[in-house]
């Protein structure tokens, strides 16, 4: 390829309109759509309690939905779910069970062969299992059989050679004593799903402007004059949110999306609740704006937002810049304002895939807005560089003071339903995420203070041998791993690997030399313990915590709760102590509760009485305050370093991979083949790439490809069998769907602080 036809390729591409040749779902996202997505689920006809479920799901003493974690509103709709939970409900909620008399009819190798929707299909677990390497089958055993096996193992190895691992599914109560019983073993190995896509956001916004999370609430969304989107799938990864989004619309607020794929969700919605909207067919306009950003290029694009406001704050002193905030709540202003006047328009042009023109347009619209929020998601944080797409979105926010005040801020969008949570109760690898005076004031514990490893770091363990045993407390984690294939062969070589799991998933065929698959209940699921039912909580991505009421039945007698499972796992591992009261806690959650209202004061105060509280109770953000927990006591402006967030651009023959998740998927759940928002249908074994890049690599829509890793490290990565599709990209940048793609993916391939892996910004070879 010359230079000149890479030229021609960009100048070839709008990253303002449609490519009317490429597959696109032309109808708004909601609607009847959305409807006959849900009556599509209701293809089986769903029982008397699924269907009361879902009329209180996300709703006070209803269940608290297993996807995503969009916060709760105070004031419910009627339907407070959308196609997307009700798929999760009653994918939980599934009546085809998985026990001994199943896995006596399959091997292990067997289930290999089949698809991951086929393995989540076959139905719930029902009793604990233990795997037979001679007839390479999971067996039953009885769960004092399988406790005993598990505290032995335990029991016999350095407690830093094991790993807890947690999806983000379990409720606090489960997350609480998982936390608890990793450090009274004497480690602080506890990756979490997190450390895979927010962990950038963690660990950057804690230095940026001291808090870990998100600024903002609902009523934000009530008050903003601007929101500014940054890499987030609202339609697919949290579509009720659009109800906000729409709401702030007809009041007048002004949004703008920057993201490599024009997404529907951010483009345009019709409410399936609003009968005026379904009658005449009517959209909302979502994104006044939506500009198709190469991939790697939001720093550029945040460089040149905040060149345009200085420029306006040149011509007219003092009317722009919000001064009084810039000196007395923040530092590091100048060196940035130096570096981001000397990043020059041509370079901010050839890493956004954007003209001068269009981000001047998008920042008149941001110096319109009085009051304005940030939105972004893993388009952000799943980059090398990562930590600086953060601290360019802060800083365009603080030089008009758009933070600690009603109606702006920064909200990242969390996925799993309370990754967030789980980390606020203690689930993480520092000693910073659990208190050790209160470990020991309490529990007269003393707590490990040598940092613990994150997912990254486990799987480099497993690699080399020094991690023995990984337990996951919930999901999928292999099959959501990168380097995948590296990691599936080194897998078996662990001692022990404990899977705690509603349903059947690939991780559990590829069992350590010792491997139990533990059935527990769901969300949706009664939880009866010793003092009568029990509510489970969980933290949305705005900080409120709710509590949740599981009404089905069990699916099994011999199901037990994620946290029964953890506490007697705790009981069978380590020595007795009166203050570690497992058996106690199980009987009754308030007494767990309780015990986090003790360990982190601050936040769960009064837990017990406010947990049903509509909406959730806040536990409070430090920044809405103007309370910068940073170590300067000031929030940081961070000065660029470079325009690309990508850790190796690709070069003339190679392309950025992103991949992205489908409308019938959930992390690594997959439903069904459907990518509608897409236009998309069918295999999932395809490569995007827009159409002038197919004639430029001499390649034609249906040929069959293999994409190979870039990045040359003494490995060689490889996928085969992807369907070149043609579809509406940026330039220089192919896509194609998680898990599928993770092979490509180096293991050493991440976020500079976080060690997030960059699934949004791999560089790639097109083979043919």
């Amino acid at each position: 390829m010359t230079d000149h036809a890479s030229d021609r390729a960009a100048r070839d591409h709008s990253a303002t309109k449609q490519d009317p040749d490429t597959p696109v779902y032309d109808h708004a996202t909601g609607g009847w759509g959305s409807l006959k997505g849900v009556a599509h689920i209701f293809s089986e006809k769903p029982s008397a309690v699924a269907l009361k479920i879902l009329g209180g799901l996300n709703k006070p003493k209803g269940v608290m939905c297993s996807s995503c974690a969009w916060a709760k509103p105070a004031d419910p709709a009627t339907f407070e779910f959308c196609e997307n939970g009700a798929k999760a409900t009653l994918w939980e909620l599934d009546r085809k069970k998985v026990g001994a008399e199943f896995m006596d009819q399959h091997t292990v190798s067997e289930l290999k062969t089949w698809h991951d929707h086929d393995l989540e299909a076959s139905g719930r677990l029902t009793e604990p299992m233990r795997y037979d390497a001679a007839s390479d089958r999971y067996v039953a055993v009885s769960w004092e059989e399988a406790f005993a096996g598990i505290g032995r193992t335990l029991r016999e190895m350095d407690p830093k050679e094991a790993v807890f691992y947690a999806s983000g599914h379990a409720g606090l109560e489960a997350s609480f004593l998982y936390a608890l019983f990793a450090r009274a073993m004497g480690h602080q190995n506890l990756p979490q799903s997190s450390n895979m896509c927010h962990e950038t956001t963690s660990v950057n916004l804690k230095s940026f402007i001291g808090t870990p999370v998100g600024t903002c609430t609902l009523e934000d969304f009530e008050h903003c004059d601007a929101i500014f989107f940054f890499g987030q799938n609202t339609g697919t990864n949290s579509p009720r949110f659009l109800h906000q989004l729409k709401a702030a619309v007809e009041r007048g607020c002004r949004i703008v999306t920057f993201n490599p794929l024009r997404e529907r969700g951010l483009v345009e919605f019709v409410d399936p609740q609003d009968p005026m909207q379904m009658v005449s067919g009517k959209s909302t306009q979502i994104s006044e704006r939506y500009y198709q950003v190469k991939p790697g290029g939001d720093i550029a694009v945040l460089a040149g937002l905040m060149k345009c406001v200085l420029a306006a704050e040149e011509a007219a002193p003092g009317t722009v810049l919000d001064h009084d905030f810039i000196a007395s709540e923040t530092e590091g202003f100048d060196e940035t304002v130096a570096a981001v006047r000397a990043a020059p328009w041509s370079e901010i042009e050839q890493h956004s895939g954007l003209t001068h023109a269009m981000i001047e347009e998008a920042a008149e619209i941001y110096l319109s807005a009085d009051r304005a929020i940030g939105i972004y998601g893993m388009g952000l944080t799943q980059h090398v560089n990562g930590w600086l797409n953060l601290g360019m979105l802060c800083n365009l926010l603080m030089m008009r003071g758009n933070m600690g005040r009603k109606g702006a801020g920064i909200s990242p969008v969390r996925g799993h339903s309370n990754v967030q949570g789980q980390r606020t109760v203690g689930v993480g690898e520092k000693s910073s995420h659990m208190p050790a005076g209160k470990l020991r004031e309490l529990f007269g514990i003393e707590a490990p203070t040598e940092d613990g490893l994150n997912a990254v770091h486990a799987c480099e363990g497993v690699l080399d041998g020094s991690v023995k045993a990984m337990v996951s407390l919930g999901g999928n984690l292999v099959r959501a791993l990168p380097d995948r294939q590296r990691l599936e062969e080194a897998w078996p070589s662990l001692r022990l690997t404990v899977h705690i799991a509603t349903k059947l998933n690939r991780s559990h065929l590829v069992p350590g030399q010792e491997s139990y698959l533990l059935p527990c209940l769901g969300r949706t699921d009664e939880d009866i313990q010793a003092s009568g039912p029990q509510v489970v909580t969980m933290e949305d991505s705005l900080s409120h915590v709710s509590a949740s009421v599981g009404q089905a039945k069990p699916p099994s007698e011999h199901v037990l709760s994620e946290t029964a499972i953890v506490a007697r796992m705790a009981e069978a591992v380590l020595d007795p102590n009166p203050r570690l009261d497992w058996e106690g806690w199980t009987a009754n959650y308030d007494r767990i509760r309780d015990l986090i209202a003790a360990c982190f004061p601050d936040d769960f105060a009064g837990f017990n009485e406010r947990m049903f509280e509509p909406g959730g109770f806040y536990r409070g953000n430090p920044v809405r305050e103007r309370k910068w927990q940073t170590e300067s006591g000031k929030a940081q402006f961070t000065a660029p370093t470079t325009l690309s967030a990508l850790g190796q651009a690709p070069s003339v023959r190679e392309m950025t991979l992103i991949t992205l998740r489908s409308n019938d998927q959930f992390n690594t759940t997959i439903y069904g083949y459907s990518d509608r928002l897409r236009g998309l249908e069918g295999c999932r074994m395809v490569v995007l790439m827009n159409r002038d890049e197919i004639a430029r690599l001499g390649l034609e829509e249906g040929r069959e490809v293999s994409l190979s890793c870039a990045i040359e490290d003494g490995v060689t990565r490889r996928v085969d069998g992807l369907t070149v599709t043609a579809y509406d990209l940026p330039p220089g940048c192919v896509a194609g769907y998680y898990p599928e793609l993770n092979p490509l993916v180096p293991l050493a391939y991440h976020e500079k602080n976080s060690a997030t892996p960059a699934y949004k910004g791999t560089p790639v070879h097109v083979l043919s």
